[in-house]
């Protein structure tokens, strides 16, 4: 059986792909499927979760085991036909670190396989892609404002340079301390 996938890129405007998979196939395939089909490029870390049907997590799934133990449970471990059990079933997708793509994945359709197809493949696009990854907010990023930018040091040098610091030499104790009046006993007796 092949499961036709309907990707949504989570963006204010409609960006969407129509990915269809073999059932026996598995969630590193899809991953495989969704950067083709979207054009993502690089070698970014990613993960799938799988959820409920109100929405909630029950399942991630990463690219990698990043598990303590190392027997952590793998895109490669998930068959597509466990991730979607049936029509309606979805999963939210995300690829990257820094610039965070996020995905909806909705199986729309269970189908015959095609002979001589190469699965996945991208059957339906629409929309195109933006070329820096959504904000949550549907906004424009904006730059942090926690680096400091040049203007905010015009003055500096003028501030510096016009202080007087003769008020807190006052503090300062010009006493210098005699290091050499330090009385040690020497020890006398030999140890073994």
């Amino acid at each position: 059986m092949v499961y036709k996938i309907r990707i949504i890129l989570d963006t204010k405007d409609d960006i969407f792909r129509d990915v269809e998979i073999k059932d026996k196939q598995n969630l590193w395939n899809l991953h495989l499927g969704i950067k083709s089909a979207f054009t993502l490029m690089g070698e970014d870390l990613s993960l799938f979760n799988i959820l409920d049907e109100e929405g909630m997590v029950v399942k991630a799934v990463p690219l990698e085991d990043m598990s303590d133990d190392g027997d952590g449970e793998i895109m490669s471990d998930v068959y597509i036909s466990e991730a979607f059990e049936k029509v309606g079933d979805k999963v939210h997708f995300q690829y990257g670190f820094m610039d965070l793509w996020e995905f909806f994945c909705e199986l729309i359709e269970i189908i015959d396989e095609k002979p001589a197809v190469n699965y996945p493949i991208t059957v339906f696009r629409f929309g195109n892609m933006p070329l820096k990854a959504p904000s949550k907010s549907g906004k424009k990023a904006q730059k942090n404002s926690a680096i400091p930018l040049v203007d905010d040091f015009e003055n500096f040098g003028d501030d510096f340079n016009t202080g007087d610091f003769a008020d807190e030499d006052e503090d300062f104790d010009d006493e210098e301390d005699d290091f050499d009046d330090d009385f040690f006993e020497e020890d006398d007796t030999d140890e073994v």
